[in-house]
């Protein structure tokens, strides 16, 4: 194993937290500010950035106070005044340069990236760039510039830790033994609302039935890449770049429980699974308080209570989990082209401009039928191919399905 980043240093774990929070009114955001509120004495908010949500980006800068604050549209900073109480008057930036900004505030040591998509690769990228320790949350900024965080946190010593529950498992079973011992890892999925349905049975089912997640409360992109396991597809690719292992030593499996949250196996084959009640405040706080993380009252496991856990392998129906794999296996180009027609794709499903089965569709024609330049690992190039691949897939879906 070839672990992404250095992992940060005694000096870090010791020290109060000066934090900046990407994405503070998703669902991400708010569970770590949960996080934060169980433990006040030992971290302190610096900056929030809330995108669109401003009554709710209002409500948590009064709650903490950041000196710092950004929203996607500069439009929205004057309402966000105004919601704000008059003495209190913090540093207000917009779009993805107020984002970066806050990432790499001299004053901020953990960046907690959150955002959803590919949108949040300027977030992260400054963060790792300014030598932070970023909390990762933010999967698309490893599908689309794994390679190139990887070379950046090389050069500036930023450390890089996992805030999705299976890569936060994978982590702490990973510290058990040294990493030339570990020869597969084995991620975990719960199958999403739609588990052992056929095909003809997704034909017609709505926005509103495929991000009813059985087991996470999620957002609703997230709930989409879930219900058709793309999000599992990502998550394989977000394995590789941040545990620096071929793609054929990652497998994962439906776990029907969402119990155990991933497991790691090592040369003499024997495995270490990390299981817990599903919680997302347990992979963040692991990540804001490496290497113990903290107690956020998630109650203990009790097997007794759950008595069966059960595994399956994840069937070919679900494409999109499949489509991902063989973009890693294509080239690095190719996981930022099924990244952008899948998010252009989820989108338009939610405004019902196309059915759910119409998702893998729609990117297996992107990836056959797109003429996908060869590109350096540059953070231009990326954004750059980023943008076409998403423009090519709009305009597809509009000739395709503009009757509908």
């Amino acid at each position: 194993m070839n672990y992404i980043s250095s992992l940060p240093s005694p000096s870090w774990q010791e020290q109060p937290k000066m934090i900046s929070i990407l994405g503070s009114t998703g669902s991400i955001g708010r569970s770590t500010l949960n996080v934060i509120r169980k433990h006040p004495q030992s971290m302190q908010v610096i900056a929030l950035a809330g995108g669109n949500n401003i009554s709710l980006l209002a409500e948590q800068a009064q709650e903490f106070s950041p000196s710092y604050l950004a929203v996607k549209e500069e439009k929205d900073i004057p309402t966000l005044r105004d919601l704000l109480p008059p003495k209190y008057t913090p540093t207000i930036l917009h779009g993805e340069e107020g984002y970066a900004h806050i990432a790499s505030l001299t004053e901020v040591n953990t960046v907690l990236c959150a955002q959803v998509g590919a949108s949040g690769l300027h977030g992260t990228y400054s963060a790792v760039d300014s030598g932070k320790v970023v909390a990762l949350a933010n999967k698309e900024s490893l599908v689309l510039a794994g390679e190139l965080l990887r070379k950046t946190a090389q050069r500036t010593g930023a450390s890089i830790l996992p805030v999705d529950s299976e890569h936060s498992a994978i982590l702490q079973a990973c510290n058990a033994r040294p990493p030339a011992c570990i020869s597969k890892l084995i991620l975990t999925a719960s199958g999403g609302p739609f588990k052992g349905k056929q095909l003809s049975e997704l034909a017609h089912v709505t926005a509103q039935e495929a991000i009813q997640h059985p087991t996470w409360k999620m957002g609703k992109k997230i709930s989409i890449d879930s219900a058709t396991m793309m999000n599992k597809g990502l998550e394989i690719i977000e394995a590789y770049h941040l545990f620096g292992i071929e793609l054929s030593h990652i497998e994962a499996l439906i776990h029907p429980q969402s119990i155990i949250h991933s497991f790691v196996e090592f040369e003499d084959a024997t495995q270490l699974a990390q299981l817990s009640y599903p919680s997302m405040e347990l992979a963040i706080a692991y990540a804001l308080y490496y290497p113990i993380g903290r107690s956020v009252g998630v109650p203990s496991l009790s097997l007794l209570e759950i008595q069966s856990l059960t595994f399956e392998p994840i069937p070919s129906t679900y494409r999109c989990y499949y489509l991902a794999r063989e973009a890693l296996q294509h080239s690095k180009e190719m996981p930022i082209v099924v990244n952008s027609a899948n998010e252009i794709a989820v989108e338009s499903f939610l405004e019902g401009k196309i059915t759910f089965l119409d998702i893998p569709d729609i990117i297996e024609y992107v990836v056959e039928h797109m003429s996908i330049p060869v590109i350096s690992s540059t953070l231009e190039d990326i954004l750059s191919l980023d943008k076409v691949s998403r423009l090519y897939t709009q305009e597809y879906i509009h000739k395709k399905y503009k009757t509908r």
